[in-house]
């Protein structure tokens, strides 16, 4: 089975293709660092931080599947 690739907080276009240039494409995409996000990661996955790494989950969650 292969781990998945989540990426958090990438709201800046170009910090997002750059990511992908270094990492790929990602299985994942959270808008906020939130107890959603923090439950969908698994053991093994990666999970690449644009921004609120190291802070706790936002305490209210986002529903990152409604968006496209």
């Amino acid at each position: 089975m292969n781990n998945a690739l989540h990426f958090i907080g990438f709201k800046d276009p170009q910090r997002y293709v750059n990511a992908v240039r270094i990492f790929g494409e990602p299985d994942f995409i959270h808008r906020w660092w939130d107890h959603r996000a923090e439950a969908e990661i698994m053991p093994g996955d990666t999970a690449v931080f644009a921004s609120e790494y190291g802070k706790p989950p936002r305490p209210y969650s986002y529903d990152d599947s409604a968006v496209q």
